[in-house]
């Protein structure tokens, strides 16, 4: 029987991926369809991407499929026609990343969960069988344009600091199963008014959509293939982009410019800045923005303190790392959760 999971080391892999002679391709993709045995439909395309080299992210549930994925770009055409192959994902729209130097991911992980994007959702009438109604760049662009059209980025506070729409109203919260319902009731005054939703690849706009038209509003619009999608048909068309700023991803890259405009700041310094890191002290690991001089100062670490540990020989970090368990941390400025101050005696702005 074939091995369905990896057991080769993050670090051997790694090392493994920087030899290899050929470009890859990052692509990310969704569907919503009914699975019916999502652990077979796992193993069964396991099999497939696996023989294929194919890197990243999957998620699969009995509600479709959720991928970031790099594909080795001599297979790129095996694998389209492989995921056309299964009916429901034929003509399958493929989101081709914006900056890429294929190097997003080294290891293939396929993973089955309850849902492919948690949204808290318990309402068993709720169908993303109604849906709200696509718009292309163009079409984006033309609403925009219009006074009466509200824009909802549906994407974390992180996300939104780096990049977005013009107009765009940010739903202040950590996860989207949150923001549903703070989406609902901040419009609640609007269920008439156009209302577009927007995402990094469409999955989570699109959910948003249907549950919006669930909450009885009318006129809901959602960016087909969301900001990736955007920003390759705005290049391919010549046309303006009224994206700004930098699209947030979860792979190593933590970003792809869409725009040359810098609109977040340095958490440290308050200088302009929009490169997302992971602070170096294993123990910590907060992701925040972080200029090149702060960079430089704190060797890539969000404090002084996490700076002395890092330079700790790493028996050491390890000693005071045990039995301690590091959960996903993310700066959030607006609600000052996990560090009210950055750095030292570094105000943050």
């Amino acid at each position: 029987m074939s091995v369905l999971h990896n057991r080769i080391s993050n670090e051997e892999l790694k090392v493994k991926l920087n030899e290899e002679t050929f470009p890859r391709t990052t692509i990310s993709f969704y569907q919503y369809f009914p699975i019916q045995d999502p652990q077979a439909f796992r193993d069964e395309i396991y099999r497939a991407l696996n023989a294929m080299k194919v890197f990243g992210r999957i998620y699969v549930a009995t509600e479709g499929i959720n991928a970031q994925i790099s594909v080795p770009a001599h297979n790129f055409e095996v694998f389209r026609d492989y995921m056309y192959s299964f009916k429901p994902l034929k003509g399958l729209r493929l989101n081709i990343a914006v900056n890429d130097d294929g190097k997003s991911f080294w290891v293939l992980r396929i993973k089955v969960r309850e849902k492919i994007v948690a949204d808290g959702i318990e309402d068993a009438n709720f169908s993303m069988d109604n849906k709200g109604k696509y718009v292309n760049a163009q079409e984006m662009n033309n609403l925009l344009s219009k006074e009466d059209t509200i824009v909802i980025d549906m994407r974390n506070h992180y996300e939104y600091e780096v990049g977005h729409f013009e107009k765009a109203i940010e739903i202040p919260s950590d996860t989207f199963r949150e923001q549903l319902p703070m989406a609902a009731e901040m419009m609640k005054d609007n269920k008439d008014k156009n209302i577009i939703m927007y995402c990094t690849g469409g999955i989570r706009c699109e959910k948003a959509s249907a549950y919006m038209l669930h909450q009885g509003f009318k006129n809901v619009y959602h960016l087909e293939g969301g900001i990736i999608n955007y920003a390759n048909k705005i290049k391919e068309a010549g046309i303006e982009s009224k994206f700004k700023g930098k699209n947030f991803v979860f792979d190593e890259r933590l970003g792809e410019k869409i725009t040359e405009d810098v609109i977040a700041k340095c958490h440290q310094c308050g200088k302009p800045a929009d490169t997302h890191t992971n602070c170096k002290n294993d123990a910590c690991h907060l992701l925040f923005i972080q200029c090149d001089e702060c960079a430089k100062i704190f060797d890539g670490c969000c404090t002084t303190e996490c700076k002395e540990v890092f330079h700790l020989p790493l028996e050491e970090q390890e000693k005071l790392r045990a039995g301690k368990k590091n959960g996903i941390q993310v700066f959030n400025k607006s609600k000052q959760r996990l560090r009210p101050r950055l750095g030292t005696d570094i105000e943050v702005k």
